[in-house]
């Protein structure tokens, strides 16, 4: 699979123009966000048996159950009340809260469907050793890392409504042990991707105003984009090619 060459990602010394750093960030997406990926035209295109679906679907989990975790961190460096506030919103989106079940839990009955019992699942057992290095790092990122960096790293969520779509699409026409019911998760992300993105990417491009800023969030992205990257990377090897399953790993 051949991608166009990749961009100078480095930001001059005069810096960029808020306008021009979302210009850059949003290349660096085009370039590099995972619906590049050969296993994701493979899942998409339903190339896919229902075992390597579920595969996926089964170390997919670790990322959402991950993304709670990586978000209480990064609110725990806001100092500022109006910030929490604003930023609770996406733990709540996965965790719930009253009587929204939350991601979490929508993605759990994706997996229930597709026959994976609930308590494995839930255990990350059977995860890949990659899966589980990438949601890792992740979390250890945001934790470590400034909270403009942390908040810079959500920004792949820039190009997540499209692949929702063509995920809900791809995988209805093109796979017979999918449904409608199975698809609450990434219907909800439609909505929930575009109000996140708004309040992250107008507070990157207010805070960003040095060289050395604008760089750290350049880089927070393409670290996320690899973070991404790096879990497809892992499904594909162990799943479709050439087929090597760590031990401990789900089998089929």
């Amino acid at each position: 699979m051949e991608h166009a060459p990749d961009i100078d990602t480095a930001v001059p010394e005069q810096g960029l123009k808020p306008d021009q750093l979302e210009a850059l960030l949003r290349e660096i997406g085009a370039r590099r966000y995972h619906n590049l990926h050969p296993f994701h035209k493979l899942l998409h295109g339903g190339k896919l048996s229902k075992p390597q679906v579920q595969a996926w679907a089964l170390n997919r989990y670790y990322y959402q159950a991950t993304i709670p975790r990586k978000d209480t961190a990064l609110m725990s460096k806001m100092p500022d009340r109006a910030l929490r506030i604003e930023w609770r919103n996406r733990y709540f989106d996965h965790d719930g809260i009253g009587e929204d079940e939350g991601g979490i839990e929508r993605w759990l009955r994706l997996t229930d469907a597709l026959g994976l019992p609930r308590d494995y699942v839930e255990s990350t057992k059977g995860i890949l050793p990659g899966t589980r290095f990438a949601c890792d790092a992740y979390l250890n990122f945001v934790r470590d890392r400034s909270m403009l960096e942390g908040i810079a790293s959500s920004l792949t969520e820039l190009f997540a409504p499209s692949i929702h779509s063509e995920r809900i699409s791809g995988m209805l026409a093109n796979y017979s042990f999918i449904d409608e019911s199975m698809m609450g998760y990434f219907q909800r992300r439609l909505s929930q991707a575009p109000r996140d993105v708004k309040f992250a990417l107008t507070y990157v491009k207010t805070q960003a105003r040095t060289q050395e800023a604008q760089q750290a969030v350049v880089d927070a992205l393409i670290f996320k984009t690899q973070v991404l990257w790096a879990q497809l990377d892992a499904l594909h090897f162990a799943y479709v090619e050439p087929g090597l399953i760590p031990p401990g790993a789900f089998r089929p």
